[in-house]
Order: C-alpha cells, then sequence, then structure tokens
C-alpha cells in the first residue's frame, strides 16, 4: 500500500466517470440524510452517477427511492435485488448497472462529507491504482458504548489496511477500479460477511495493480449504541474471521481461555479501576470531545452539537470500562467464529 503525491494539475483535471453504489436494506429512516450527503457532493454532478440497490426490503426503502430518482438534481437509479438476500449481491446488481470507470461503495447508514468523491477519485489518475480506501469516522454518539468505540476507532480503515495477510478497505468507503472487477470478478453474491477483504484480496492477489488510502476521503458512520447491536457486530466479525480462513486460508483468531478471562477481569478490578479513579481525581479541566458534522447540516442538527463538555465521570466511565467491554466483544467474536461454517454457496464469483 503506498501513498505517493498526486500531480495538483493532472488530478485537477482528472474527473472519470463515477459509478457510487449504496445496498439499502430497510433504510427508509437513513435515507434523508444519505441523499443530503449524496446532493452536497462536490465532485461533478454530470460525472457521477447513484445507484441505489434495495435488496428486498419491507419498509417503504424502493417508494422512497423511486420519489427520489425522478425529483433530484443529481442523477439517481433505484434498482432492486430480491432473489439473494445480501449487500454483496446487491453491490452486484448495482456494479452490473453501473457505467462508470470507477466504481464506489459506501452504505445506507453512511454519512459521506461533501469532498469525499473528490478526494476518493485523485489516486485514480495513477494507472497503477486499482483501489482507493477512504476514512470512516464516527458519528458523535451519546451512550458510553459509543463513546467506547469512537475512543478505540473501531470502524477506522487503520484496522483493515494493517490486516497481517493483506491490506483491504471496508465497503463502507471504497472505490475500485472497473477493469480490475472484470478480471478479479465481483463480490461473492451468497457471502454474508467478509467480501470487503475477499474482493480486494483476489485483485491483489492477481496482480492487477495496487491499492491506496486517502485518509482525507471521509464518511462518517454510527457505532452501536447497545450491548445486544454490540454482540452482533463482533460476532459478524467472528463469522468473517472464519470465512476468510476457509477461502483465503488466514490464520483464526486465538480464542482467550477462562482462566485468561479470569486474570483479565482480576487484573482489572485491582489495578487498572484504582488507577483510572486516582487519575479522574486529579483532573483539574474538562476536555471535551470533538464533534463531527456532516458539511450542510446533513444531520439537521439532530446530533451535530453532542458533545461530553462539562461531564467528566463521563469520559472517566469510558475509560474505566475499556477492559470489560474488551472482553465482551472479544466473547462475541470467539463465538462468531467456532459456531459458524463458509457455505458451499458462498465460494461462487460472479462475473462481470
Amino acid at each position: 500500500m503506498n501513498h505517493q503525491p498526486v500531480n495538483a494539475t493532472t488530478a485537477t483535471s482528472f474527473l472519470p466517470m463515477v459509478s457510487v453504489v449504496v445496498p439499502i436494506y430497510n433504510g427508509e429512516a437513513d435515507l434523508p440524510d444519505l441523499l443530503n450527503c449524496l446532493l452536497s457532493q462536490t465532485y461533478p454532478t454530470d460525472q457521477v452517477e447513484y445507484l441505489l440497490v434495495d435488496n428486498n426490503s419491507s419498509d417503504r426503502t424502493f417508494t422512497i427511492l423511486k420519489t427520489s430518482a425522478e425529483n433530484c438534481p443529481i442523477t439517481i437509479h433505484p434498482l432492486s435485488e430480491n432473489q439473494i438476500q445480501s449487500s454483496y449481491a446487491a453491490r452486484n446488481t448495482g456494479i452490473r448497472a453501473a457505467t462508470g470507470e470507477i466504481i464506489v461503495f459506501t452504505d445506507a447508514d453512511c454519512r459521506p462529507q461533501p469532498q469525499w468523491l473528490d478526494a476518493l477519485i485523485e489516486p485514480f489518475v495513477n494507472k497503477e491504482v486499482v483501489i482507493v480506501a477512504g476514512e470512516i469516522l464516527a458519528l458523535p454518539g451519546t451512550t458510553l458504548l459509543e463513546q467506547h468505540a469512537d475512543r478505540q476507532e473501531t470502524l477506522s480503515q487503520k484496522h483493515t489496511l494493517g490486516h497481517s495477510f493483506r491490506p483491504y478497505g471496508q465497503t463502507a468507503n471504497l472505490a475500485i477500479r472497473r477493469i480490475a472487477l472484470e478480471k478479479a470478478g465481483l463480490f461473492r453474491p451468497y457471502l454474508t460477511t467478509g467480501g470487503d477483504a475477499d474482493i480486494c484480496w483476489r485483485i491483489l492477489g492477481e496482480n492487477i495493480g495496487r491499492l491506496e488510502f486517502v485518509p482525507n476521503a471521509i464518511v462518517q458512520h454510527r457505532h452501536r449504541a447497545t450491548l445486544q447491536e454490540l454482540q452482533s457486530q463482533w460476532r459478524r466479525y467472528g463469522r468473517s474471521n472464519r470465512y476468510l480462513h476457509e477461502l483465503h486460508g488466514v490464520d483464526l483468531m486465538p480464542e482467550m481461555t477462562r482462566k485468561e478471562y479470569g486474570y483479565r477481569l482480576i487484573r482489572w478490578l485491582l489495578k487498572e479501576v484504582p488507577r483510572d479513579i486516582k487519575n479522574a481525581l486529579a483532573q483539574p479541566t474538562l476536555r471535551p470531545f470533538s464533534t463531527r458534522r456532516c458539511a450542510n447540516d446533513a444531520r439537521s442538527g439532530q446530533a451535530s452539537s453532542v458533545t461530553t463538555a462539562g461531564i467528566a465521570g463521563k469520559a472517566t466511565f469510558v475509560d474505566l470500562l475499556n477492559t470489560p467491554i474488551g472482553l465482551f466483544t472479544a466473547r462475541a467474536r470467539a463465538v462468531g467464529q467456532r459456531d459458524t461454517k463458509l457455505p458451499e454457496k458462498a465460494k461462487i464469483i460472479e462475473l462481470l
């Protein structure tokens, strides 16, 4: 993975046709904010199309998509994937309908910033670049779990780009040159998790080109706010580990023993809790968390002013719970990895 500077003059004149593919399942509540962020993009509107793919939703998603396509000043193509319940199958439907040289991916619950497409497309001026990953930052959160995940940068691409097998970008903020998809194939349509790693690794493994990371191509995403949501997220990570192990031979994540869990909890109670309490009592001033917002107030002001200024205990409590939350997620990931097996159909790779 390289980070080579791009000539400013060349980059300014480089404006390829771009197709943005967004799979959507029961996304009625997310669509207004998503569409507002797409409307705010600074990339030339005549050089980008948005393929919004309903994946058999039971709410009003597809109706809203059709209405938006009729009334929006940007090019929106409402599509439907009702045969396979998988975001990867929905993405494949979007790719097949796309006309762009560059295919960009994000999700319905993501909030792309206005300069997102400009920054994400710029590295493709270099023909050796076939995959570009942008950064994923958290939307402001109010719960302890959201604040913990923000501190840990759970969603950041730095975790996947640093994978020990090969780097990969998450489909929440990813762009792939069309020719790479023509050579390596599309997403595995029956895969339910791990498809972003799989498609990046197949492209990189065939030496089609290289991957570039652009930290200023930003989308925002909300963290899980409840224990049930957090458990589901990390079990999915565990299933992904298992699937990628079977598909690519990567190492499984080591599972902690009961003895190790017990040791970590005792260490937390006897060492970390007293230390964090002492540090909290020693803090003379408050430092508010930074707030992030979708420009042009795409969140309608609902979350843009959330901070923890003036609540010293909250910031301290987040630190205090690092270990038990970490053990909770490690357990969920271990269960997901242990209790799943790659379905035979998930080995299928569709072609463009």
